[in-house]
């Protein structure tokens, strides 16, 4: 017979609170608004674009932003 037992920590009394919720919230960064694009590729270019990525360690959003920037950057 096994007579092993298990010593399991005690409970806390309470949960810990942030220091200063309120610096917490003045401390986020602003976010850019952003807008969606839909768009239609061939499934061969898709793969491309993921394999990619993938392989970079990069997301496809970020990459083809960072195109259509480079692309469109003259109209701003």
């Amino acid at each position: 017979m096994n007579t092993k037992k298990v010593a399991i920590g005690a409970k806390p009394t309470a949960k810990p609170q942030p220091a200063n919720p309120d610096a917490w919230v003045d401390a986020r960064q602003s976010v850019t608004s952003t807008k969606r694009l839909t768009i239609d590729v061939p499934a061969n270019l898709h793969a491309r674009i993921k394999a990619s990525c993938a392989m970079r360690g990069t997301k496809m959003v970020d990459e083809i932003t960072a195109i259509l920037q480079d692309k469109f950057q003259q109209l701003s």
